[in-house]
């Protein structure tokens, strides 16, 4: 949100005010009538402005979402940021602090993951593995507790049924961290090899006498 602040035209109305009568009532052949002419209508606008300072408008930007320009990958980029709002929103309506922590964290590492998208686009099948399978899932769990929550009814199959989730929620938060772990397989492998051939160089050159 920015705020934009808006002057009121009324001061400037009062200023051209000040001038039309004061020229038509007063001599303008003198400089001191200059003079008093500008302190009346300076000090007329000071007092105006103080009376009606104006509006503030607070304006809401939305900043346009990040793209790479590939159809394919660009829409995935987008199935993401709808999963993750509508997860937002049903997250507003948990009331259990606990449970709320674990969306939060869930929305975080979706977030996380869809980024990872953005700037690797060869992440592509992964990722589109996990908006097919992970994010429906999720968001159909979160879903059901709210419905159950909104019930206003307690019962066996109502309170069971949510624990449930709440279970299952946190079960899905450890799968989350695990498939944006994997998301870093081939990164470590390529660093694991780097540093294999920075211990064969080093030893080679006598260098190095135990590996790192």
């Amino acid at each position: 949100m920015i705020e934009i602040k808006r002057k009121s035209i009324i001061p400037v109305y009062g200023l051209a005010a000040v001038w039309v009568f004061y020229c038509l009532i007063f001599p303008l052949y003198r400089t001191w009538h200059f003079i008093a002419l500008a302190c009346i209508a300076v000090l007329t606008y000071t007092v105006l402005a103080k009376f009606f300072p104006g509006t503030v408008e607070l304006i809401e930007v939305t900043e346009e979402p990040a793209r790479t320009g590939d159809e394919q990958i660009d829409a995935l980029l987008a199935e993401g940021e709808t999963a993750v709002f509508e997860m937002r929103k049903l997250r507003d309506n948990i009331s259990d602090d606990i449970l709320k922590a674990n969306v939060d964290d869930i929305i975080d590492i979706t977030d996380k993951i869809f980024n990872k998208l953005l700037i690797e686009p060869g992440a592509y099948k992964q990722v589109k593995r996990f908006a097919d399978f992970f994010l429906p899932t999720t968001i159909k769990l979160l879903n059901a507790y709210d419905r159950f929550g909104q019930s206003g009814i307690e019962g066996d199959n109502i309170t069971g049924t949510m624990d449930r989730i709440d279970k299952a929620l946190d079960t899905t938060l450890d799968s989350y961290k695990k498939f944006f772990d994997s998301l870093f397989e081939d990164q470590a492998l390529d660093i694991e090899t780097d540093i294999t051939v920075l211990e064969a160089m080093l030893k080679q050159d006598g260098f190095l006498e135990n590996d790192f």
